[in-house]
């Protein structure tokens, strides 16, 4: 049987337009349900709530910015689609305003995303068993930092992640090695300045 599994790989997005066709809530929701293996449209569809036809035409829009790509058989909605990557990252270019402006539409539907899951949780965190109320966790600090410093922070994160990623990650494509009990987890982390920039109203 061939193995469908993306290794773990990071693409690197350098162009306004490639991020604007990344800005959409279902092209995003298609990217998370994808992580757990290749997908149909029918079936991606049932996991994160729309049609097949919708589905069909985000996973088109993707692999035409080779986000995804088809895994081989299958015709129509019955084609399976994984990965090209499991992550992407997109370096700020101070000097392209376009990319700057495609950059923070993006980062709206991403932070949109993060927080309705966050308020999801909060709202009903009483009816989870005991063990994840307690396993839940936030946390927040505000330290006084120069930009090299908070840089060295995110990069001291994204190594342990990773190093979590590495240990967990067969279970994303071997759902019979999830212990009982496994659920899908989120870890966010921002790291960004509280105060308005120099000049600018708070």
């Amino acid at each position: 049987m061939p193995d469908d599994s993306v290794p773990r790989s990071q693409r690197t997005l350098a162009d306004a337009r490639t991020l604007r066709a990344l800005s959409h809530p279902v092209r995003l929701a298609l990217l998370e349900a994808l992580l757990s293996g290749p997908l149909t449209a029918t079936q991606a569809g049932e996991l994160i709530g729309e049609s097949p036809t919708t589905c069909s035409f985000h996973l088109r829009q993707l692999a035409r910015y080779n986000f995804v790509e088809e895994t081989g058989g299958g015709r129509g909605r019955a084609r399976p689609w994984r990965l090209t990557h499991t992550g992407w990252k997109a370096p700020a270019q101070p000097d392209d305003p376009e990319f700057t402006r495609a950059a923070q539409a993006l980062d709206r539907v991403l932070l949109d995303r993060h927080m309705a899951r966050m308020r999801r949780f909060v709202d009903a965190a009483p009816t989870y068993p005991a063990e994840w109320q307690a396993a839940a966790a936030g946390h927040t600090s505000i330290l006084h930092l120069t930009a090299a410093e908070a840089a060295e922070m995110a990069d001291a994160y994204r190594t342990i992640a990773n190093q979590f990623w590495d240990r967990w990650a067969a279970r994303n494509d071997h759902p019979e090695q999830r212990p009982d009990g496994t659920v899908p987890v989120e870890v966010f982390i921002g790291v960004y300045p509280v105060d308005a920039p120099p000049g600018q109203p708070r």
